[in-house]
């Protein structure tokens, strides 16, 4: 059971006045209760500050993974288009949606989710099971090498945008905190958003 505050400050007193400590003017018990409540609640606005601002510095960070993530799948699919282990108009598709990719590697993700998508898309149809089975097979001119490295970096990309759609999840858990909205502690950052597009790996690969 918790000492009252009013018990504890003569106590306070009777040991300060043992050990010599001269005696300070005695303080009302609600303004020690108002102290101790600022102080808590200064505390607790600090800390979750701070927490915010690490979850946002979070969200940043996944972000250019993510995007790195997405310019190197592009490179994979551009290098296994080039190969010359698949027919012409199989390479000419999945080249074009490679460099669709690519020439949005400047802009912002939340632009490049429809050429992502179609990216994926393109892939899935550019490698039926046969086509998968014969670049498996190919292993003296490099076919296992290239499908393991763009399924290496489908893998990359769903895991980069999970760990930025869990960032930024947890971001926005805590700006609903009444606290948070209350003092404005996000300031004017702007709230992120999910990441979404189809980044499924091709069912062949699976």
């Amino acid at each position: 059971m918790p000492v009252p505050v009013i018990t504890v400050i003569p106590v306070i007193a009777v040991i300060a006045r043992f050990l010599g400590i001269p005696e300070v003017p005695s303080i009302p018990g609600p303004l020690v209760l108002l102290g101790l409540a600022l102080v808590l609640l200064a505390w607790r606005l600090t800390y979750t500050a701070a927490r915010l601002d690490r979850l946002h510095a979070r969200v940043e960070g996944a972000l250019v993974a993510v995007d790195a993530q997405l310019v190197r799948r592009a490179e994979a699919v551009q290098e296994l288009a080039g190969s010359g282990l698949l027919d012409p108009a199989t390479s000419l598709f999945l080249a074009a949606a490679a460099a669709e990719s690519l020439e949005l590697e400047d802009e912002p993700v939340d632009a490049r989710v429809e050429a992502e998508t179609d990216l994926s898309q393109a892939l899935d149809l550019a490698l039926p099971p046969e086509t998968v089975d014969g670049l498996r097979r190919d292993g003296d001119h490099g076919g296992r090498v290239l499908l393991q490295r763009l399924r290496s970096s489908c893998t990359r990309v769903q895991l980069a945008r999970r760990f930025h759609n869990d960032a930024v999840v947890d971001v926005q858990r805590v700006r609903r905190k009444r606290l948070v909205r209350a003092f404005r502690l996000a300031g004017h950052a702007e709230l992120p958003r999910t990441v979404e597009f189809d980044d499924r790996l091709p069912s062949a690969l699976e």
